[in-house]
């Protein structure tokens, strides 16, 4: 069926939409003017600034070491219950246990940021790091466990059998056999993970405390009080870093279907 003008024109608005705004944020940020709608001309000056400002330097420092914490605990939290869903079909629970794994994706950012502070404030636990960490990990472990499901569904399982009917440990298989043929989308995972909790503002915004203030939220509560070219800066750095964690995640699964494309055809041709 053909397609109407309709629908690059659609498509065309839409992403204008999206993405123009981006743009023109990213382009101010090199602009000379202490006025951020005012162009003065193109100049670097801000990003130089931004990294003498400690306030967004301890922010930044904060975002980082929260998302490559709340991922690296997600991840390996996120493997396991998409081993779990994969591996044992049929167990007690299952039908719960796979709905606690899902919640996050359909429920609002606003409700898992409000339980997840009441129940630090029920438990008697001090906002900060660690909430925030535990929050975040809570937020991402379910975008790894569909990612990794999503690799152990098609998982040839006879590579583990064969190992196994060998005398393999099943430890040792999952080390030898398992996780270096879903590691892609582990990695995958793991990035997705971490650029979730570097975007993240409402849920660490419940559970942050003194001395635990990520960089999306430095920014917010400076644009409230007026958009600095510093702002723009920063907010064009984090695009970057989010960027950058989208397209390696999504190479990295990419990768993983050709290497399950590629096993495929190597079980045809010994079969």
């Amino acid at each position: 069926m053909k397609s109407s003008r309709f629908d690059p024109i659609a498509l065309s608005l839409g992403f204008a939409f999206l993405y123009i705004p981006i743009l023109i944020l990213i382009i101010y940020s090199f602009n000379d003017s202490k006025l951020v709608t005012v162009w003065g001309g193109f100049s670097t000056r801000w990003y130089i600034q931004m990294w003498h400002n400690e306030a967004l330097m301890d922010a930044a420092w904060v975002t980082i070491r929260v998302g490559i914490l709340s991922a690296t605990v997600a991840t390996i939290l996120g493997t396991l219950a998409a081993l779990a869903m994969t591996r044992f079909v049929r167990f007690p629970g299952r039908m719960l246990f796979s709905g606690m794994i899902y919640a996050p994706l359909v429920m609002p950012e606003v409700i898992t940021g409000l339980s997840m502070l009441l129940l630090f404030v029920a438990v008697g636990i001090d906002r900060g790091f660690w909430t925030v960490t535990i929050a975040h990990t809570t937020f991402t472990m379910c975008y790894v466990a569909i990612v990794v499901q999503s690799r152990l569904i098609t998982f040839d399982r006879s590579l583990e059998e064969a190992a196994l009917d060998l005398g393999c440990p099943p430890v040792k298989t999952f080390f030898r056999i398992t996780l270096p043929l879903i590691l892609p989308a582990v990695i995958a995972g793991w990035m997705l993970a971490f650029t979730l909790s570097l975007d993240d503002l409402v849920i660490a915004n419940f559970n942050t405390g003194p001395g635990a203030t990520t960089l999306p939220i430095k920014i917010y509560s400076q644009v409230r009080l007026g958009v600095t070219p510093e702002i723009n800066a920063a907010c064009t750095l984090l695009i970057g870093f989010v960027a950058i964690g989208v397209i390696i995640a999504s190479i990295s699964t990419k990768r993983a279907e050709v290497q399950r494309q590629r096993d495929e055809r190597a079980a045809l041709v010994q079969g």
